[in-house]
Formats: structure tokens, sequence, C-alpha cells
């Protein structure tokens, strides 16, 4: 008999948000200030595609802008995403505590926040060059469809990897005169990049999904996710080959994911799917494989 899952709670009250004051905490919690894993990941692409695309030194600053705007608009994709959820969320061990399913925030409240979050991110829009603003605004509509995904389709990884990914085509509509079959590529190797990091992460709740009915691609691969995870890994890697190829033909471009590739490896070989605390270990290790990609992204950007 298969050994219970371990129930990792989704709010956690420590760091800088367990030193806030009491009636801020719960407002931090629900835009998951205390899990900052979420807008790293939705930073790396957009970190990446200005690296690649040559502007990382002369655009700093737009890096810099990028890193807020993730911040921000992680925190009103979260709010929004527990105002659709909140009757689920109650009904999940890992989630039943988040601020609006236990009550600690009411709807209205949510609701301003998420408004407040949304102005920090429109300041960040003003900052980019008009074609690139307009790109940013086009993911609206499918950040507002993400919560309804996991009750329409098994593969919700995969539309949150249409969303998490959107930043590498705003990070490549920023830079000018930029070849758009890399900037493609680099969209495309990381939404499979996404589908992966997040079947790690849906592990934890396939239990829960099950009892409740929400779908997700980990209940949809069951025994098999380890190789699924191991394929949309290595569909990532192909697709990423095939951008720097594009930019710059040649064998020592293709070399600089190789750190990138050996971290998936270890991901995939250490990954417990019955674990829920291995599978969020996996799942956060994602910030270092991003962090490894920005860099493979930046030699070869510099010489271009």
């Amino acid at each position: 008999m298969a050994e219970p899952q371990t129930i990792v709670p989704d709010t956690e009250h420590r760091g800088l948000v367990g030193a806030l004051p009491a009636a801020a905490r719960p407002f931090a919690l629900l835009a998951r200030f205390d899990r900052p894993i979420g807008w790293w990941l939705l930073f790396w692409p957009g970190a990446w595609a200005i690296a690649l695309s040559g502007q990382a030194v002369a655009r700093w600053d737009l890096i810099l802008w990028f890193l807020l705007g993730s911040i921000a608009m992680r925190g009103a994709g979260c709010v929004y995403n527990d105002i659709v959820d909140r009757d689920l969320d109650a009904q999940v061990a890992r989630t039943a505590s988040r601020p609006l399913a236990s009550g600690a925030v009411s709807l209205k409240a949510a609701w301003a926040w998420l408004l407040l979050l949304c102005a920090i991110g429109l300041v960040v829009l003003l900052q980019l060059r008009p074609f690139a603003a307009g790109v940013a605004v086009a993911s609206l509509a499918l950040v507002a469809a993400y919560p309804f995904m996991k009750r329409i389709t098994w593969w919700p990884q995969a539309w949150l990897g249409l969303v998490f990914s959107w930043a590498a085509l705003v990070g490549w509509a920023s830079a000018p005169d930029a070849d758009w079959t890399a900037g493609l590529l680099l969209y495309a190797g990381s939404i499979l990049w996404v589908i992966g990091y997040d079947t790690i992460y849906a592990l934890q709740d396939v239990e829960d999904d099950a009892m409740v009915g929400v779908r997700s691609s980990a209940r949809r691969l069951g025994g098999s996710v380890r190789l699924g995870v191991a394929i949309f890994y290595a569909g990532a890697l192909a697709l990423w080959s095939a951008a720097f190829w594009t930019l710059r033909p040649d064998p020592l471009a293709l070399a600089a994911l190789l750190p990138v590739a050996l971290h998936f490896v270890w991901q995939v070989a250490t990954l417990a799917p019955l674990d829920g605390a291995n599978a969020l270990r996996r799942f956060r290790s994602n910030r270092d494989a991003g962090l490894l990609m920005a860099a493979a992204c930046f030699v070869v950007g510099q010489t271009l």
C-alpha cells in the first residue's frame, strides 16, 4: 500500500511576511509574497529574451522593470485565482488556509488589493515600447481564463505555460529588429518547461484534486509522471537549442545549455511522486534552472 502524501501548507508565516503587522499579513499571503518562487518563474522568460536578444547590458534597467512587474502581476494573478477558486480551495488540505478560503480576507478587500497590484503593473507597462506594451496587454485574456482550465481540461498546465512564458514575447518585442524566429522558439520552449515544472507542483494535490474533480497533468500522467516531465524538459531543451542555433549556428552556443540540461536530469532522477515535500523542492529548484538558462542566454546574446 502506497504511503500517504506529505501535505505542505500553501501559506507560510515566515521571513518578511512573518514580520509584517497582523492586519497586512493576510494580504501578503494572498499575493503569495511568502512564496517568491512564483514571481521568479514569471520573471525568467522575460529576462531570457532580453539577454538572448543582446540587450542585457544596454537595457539592464528593463530587466529590473520586468522583475518589479513579475512580482506585482504574479501577485495579482494569485489574488484573481483565489477569488475564482475560493470554494474549491476550502476543500483541499493544502489550500484551505489561503486567506480567502479561510475567511481571513473578505471578497471586497481582495478585489481592492487586486486593483492596487494591477496599478503597479500599469506603471511597469508604461516603461515599455508601444509594441511591447501591446504584446503584454494581449496576455490578459489568457490570464483571465486560466483559473477555469482545471475544470475543463486535463492539461491546465499547458495553459499556464502560455501565461507564464508570455514575458518572453514581451522581452523579445522590446528589442529593436530582433529575429522573431528565435523569439518564438524561446517562447515555445518555455511553455514546455512550465508544463514540466507545474506537473511536478501538481503532484502535491493529486489525491485532493481527485476528490473534488479538479483535473491536472499530474493526474493524467499517473504512474508515468516522471517520464512525462522528462519529455517536456527534453522538448524545452530542443526548442531552446533551435533558438540559439537560429541566432548563432555554432556548437559552442548549444554547449551553453548543458548546465540547464544537467539540472533537469537531476530533477527527474530524484523526483519522488508520492512525497509532496520532495515535489515542492524539485518545483522550487526551477528558480535555479531559470538562472542557468539566463546565463546561457546572456553568453549567446553577448556574442551576436
